[in-house]
């Protein structure tokens, strides 16, 4: 049943849906997920729907996805949005939340949803997967869905907001997006080391990487000879299908985040800022990205590549990740 606290104003005047909504589970939510994204096929939304994986992992690849994808995040109306299940619903705004640009909101009611848009501008939506009936998260979806910023909900008594407060709301739309992204360290204001001393990180400085015409959303640079190393950069969501080399090779991830997959091994990494990962000749690896990433990587000989799937086969096999059988090699 709706929530009587939710003013019928909220929805009189809907802002566009969402075009896509991207959608992500663990165990204890993917059934009230998988029926949210019915409910919203059936809107004729667009939905990506990553599968079922721990808490924490998907939580942070919608986040990553959803914070790669607003090139305008203080939009009031923002055309890709996440929505994510859980137990709790907590831990699942937890590490969305940890992205540049993404506001998740636990939502158990829909007054929490309304309150969330109208006030937080929400574009990611928690719901509890243990708390909640399919009956009532549709219901939720739907406040969340069509909520506009700043519009007359349960925490203004359904009224319209104050003169103040609209013009607060307002201005929280260009300062919420960079809270957390020009912290200094302080042992580099007084001179410490930092990234422009790193040598790796010098390497990129003023470097124009040529685009890997064979994997699109690539760059690569060598910049050394025998022994072979290059820079190479990958932008966020590309994907690198199932592929060898003759020679093997090790990385350092200099920028970003990245997942391998060892087809050879069925083992598969998680790779952020400083990770280093040796590949043996002829493994075969797939790998996505969940950021703008860029690397350090060496070889010995010739580079070559050769592929062993398809693209839409790659991008296939991990959207079903949770049954994929790897070992998550920590």
């Amino acid at each position: 049943m709706a929530d009587p606290t939710v003013s019928s104003t909220a929805t009189t005047t809907p802002p566009p849906l969402p075009l896509k909504i991207i959608a992500g589970a663990d165990a204890f939510g993917c059934s009230l997920k998988d029926t949210l994204v019915s409910h919203l096929r059936s809107l004729n939304i667009e939905v990506e729907d990553l599968g079922t994986s721990s808490y924490y992992s998907i939580a942070a690849e919608v986040g990553r996805l959803v914070s790669a994808a607003s090139t305008t995040p203080s939009s009031p109306s923002p055309g890709i949005r996440g929505l994510v299940a859980c137990g709790t619903g907590v831990g699942v705004s937890i590490f969305a939340n940890k992205f540049p640009g993404v506001f998740a909101a636990t939502c158990l009611s829909t007054a929490d949803a309304a309150n969330s848009r109208s006030i937080n501008n929400s574009n990611v939506l928690a719901v509890s997967g243990m708390a909640t009936s399919p009956d009532s998260a549709i219901e939720i979806l739907d406040t969340w869905l069509k909520t506009p910023f700043k519009s007359p909900c349960p925490a203004s008594n359904s009224a319209p907001w104050g003169e103040e407060t609209e013009s607060f709301l307002d201005n929280s739309l260009s300062e919420m997006p960079v809270i957390g992204t020009n912290l200094s360290d302080p042992k580099q204001e007084e001179g410490s080391i930092n990234a422009s001393a790193c040598a790796l990180c010098c390497l990129v400085k003023n470097r124009k990487l040529d685009p890997i015409e064979i994997i699109p959303g690539g760059a690569m640079k060598i910049v050394r000879e025998s022994p072979t190393s290059a820079i190479v950069s990958f932008k966020a969501g590309s994907v690198e299908p199932a592929h060898h080399h003759t020679f093997g090779h090790d990385l350092v991830v200099l920028k970003g985040s990245k997942r391998v997959w060892n087809l050879s091994k069925k083992a598969k990494y998680d790779l952020v800022v400083g990770d280093y990962l040796f590949t043996p000749a002829g493994d075969v690896h797939r790998v996505k990205y969940f950021e703008d990433t860029e690397f350090l990587i060496k070889w010995e000989g010739k580079w070559d590549i050769f592929f062993d799937e398809e693209m839409e086969v790659a991008k296939s096999e991990i959207s079903k990740e949770a049954d994929d059988g790897f070992e998550l090699v920590k």
